[in-house]
């Protein structure tokens, strides 16, 4: 049965004494990997416990305990009065040269089977920089993230022994308490007259556009956005196999004219906008606007997609009420989140359509996620009966309106010459346009030599290809100090490029 032991397990067994994983398990990981890879055959004999333990310089009892766990996982079998011996049951491997052996760090980039590749969503985000200072598109400071009202809730209800029905499946549409929550804070936040079953919880705004995309825009279904436009709601509506016609923004935000033009020529099935600080221009959708596109769509009969990102955060006056506040009809899909009030890794958005909708909604979302995080929910749902929310954002609002203040100022103060803007009048982030022939390309391979990063995927703003060189540069996430950081680099570098 045996073959001869040819295998030179002394030099090619490497055991990191420092690893927290035990040396016996180390050991049984090699060992398996040489079978995997054939390096050792099925019936292979394999050294004595003693001999091993010599050669490796280990305690026997740890040759021992290894094998006894080979033996068991059905790798090895041991035969009285002959020794140890590969399972002779196990698939016989064409062995792969010895300098691929298990201390190789090489890792396998390929997978062995063919699978769908989604182009469209391949990107290299900002994170990937290594930089002093990211100068991101328009995020919430994770600095200044309640912590510790977030931690005192979690406490408190992990504590309460009735909370532990949270640790099981729950309702697909989300957790009851926080639905409950919303009503009353969406009904006197937003103007809007809804009920728990008008409510679906998402992880995360993102969650809500997929869903919708998923309902509305299969079969190459048409949905309407602005010529410049959210990208990653894009990606969602391309991946949903729909069509995406364009229409311009101006200082008014989406043109509903040129959607009425679209809607007496062919059917479509959905508007998507960002109505109270357009992504990425920052403009708000205006009054009339919004009646006309409600208007629209009660008389074409599609849905308006209604992305509100943003709205707690609006500095110059009170914020304009999302269309959904109007809606008589059932038309609007209401979409937002918490991951602007409070951190983009608190990943609970709200979905708000009519009954049916929502009940469809929570029904694929079943195949999607099932349900979202309870306890954490739960914990959100506290935070705003008590008020915690409500004060959080109060408070950072004051705090963001103070560096788009300064981030402005400066910005014209230093370098008018080469950028045009509009001083946002809410948002996070600053349209910047960099004025011809100067190339955003250049700019940010110089910034980064001073280890200040830009979003490298620049262009993907440029949704129709028009050229229009402007990116959104987040102010929020900056204090004071990386604000002035930013302004001197970019100026440095403009001076430095003419």
């Amino acid at each position: 049965m045996s073959s001869p032991v040819i295998f030179p397990f002394k030099n090619n067994i490497d055991l990191n004494r420092k690893s927290n994983r035990h040396l016996y398990l180390q050991l049984c990981d090699q060992i398996i990997g040489f079978i995997k890879s054939g390096k050792l055959a099925p019936s292979s004999k394999l050294p004595g416990s003693r001999k091993l333990s010599e050669d490796l310089k280990v305690h026997r009892k740890t040759v021992i305990a290894a094998y006894d766990e080979l033996i068991s996982q059905g790798w090895i079998e041991s035969i009285p009065a002959k020794g140890t011996f590969v399972s002779q049951d196990l698939p016989i491997v064409n062995p792969k040269r010895l300098k691929n052996s298990h201390n190789s760090k090489k890792k396998e980039q390929n997978a062995g089977f063919p699978f769908k590749k989604r182009e469209h969503l391949a990107r290299k985000g900002i994170e990937t920089i290594k930089a002093v200072l990211i100068v991101d598109e328009g995020v919430p400071d994770h600095r200044l993230a309640p912590i510790e009202d977030i931690a005192k809730n979690y406490r408190n209800i992990t504590k309460k022994v009735h909370h532990r029905e949270l640790l099981t499946y729950g309702d697909t549409h989300g957790n009851i308490d926080l639905r409950k929550a919303l009503v009353s804070y969406l009904n006197q936040s937003r103007g809007l007259k809804t009920t728990i079953d008008n409510i679906l919880i998402t992880r995360g705004s993102q969650m809500g556009i997929y869903i919708a995309s998923q309902l509305l825009l299969n079969n190459e279904k048409t949905i309407i956005t602005g010529n410049t436009n959210y990208m990653t709601a894009d990606n969602t509506f391309t991946e949903a196999n729909g069509l995406i016609k364009r229409v311009s923004v101006d200082q008014y935000g989406i043109s509903t004219n040129e959607i009425e033009k679209i809607c007496k020529k062919q059917q479509i099935s959905a508007v998507y906008v960002t109505s109270h600080h357009h992504h990425p221009t920052t403009v708000t959708l205006s009054a009339e606007r919004r009646m006309h596109l409600l208007e629209l769509a009660h008389q074409y009969n599609f849905a308006i997609l209604e992305d509100d990102y943003d709205y707690d955060f609006h500095y110059s006056n009170a914020p304009i009420l999302p269309l959904a506040s109007n809606d008589l009809f059932g038309n609007v899909i209401y979409i937002g989140g918490f991951t602007k009030i409070i951190a983009p890794a608190l990943r609970i958005g709200y979905f708000v359509a009519s009954k049916d909708v929502v009940d469809e909604a929570a029904s694929f979302r079943r195949i999607l996620d099932r349900q979202g995080d309870t306890v954490l929910e739960q914990t959100l749902a506290r935070m705003i009966i008590n008020g915690d929310v409500q004060r959080h954002s109060n408070k950072v609002r004051k705090i963001y309106k103070t560096r788009r203040d300064l981030f402005c100022s400066l910005l014209k103060e230093k370098l008018g010459d080469f950028f045009d803007f509009e001083v946002p009048h809410g948002g996070m982030a600053v349209w910047v346009r960099l004025k011809q022939p100067y190339n955003w390309d250049v700019v940010m391979t110089e910034t980064l030599k001073h280890n200040v990063a830009f979003n490298p995927e620049w262009r993907r703003y440029d949704n129709d290809n028009s050229g229009h060189n402007g990116i959104r540069i987040g102010f929020a996430a900056l204090n004071e100090k990386e604000i002035a950081k930013v302004i001197k680099t970019l100026e440095i570098v403009m001076n430095s490029i003419q």
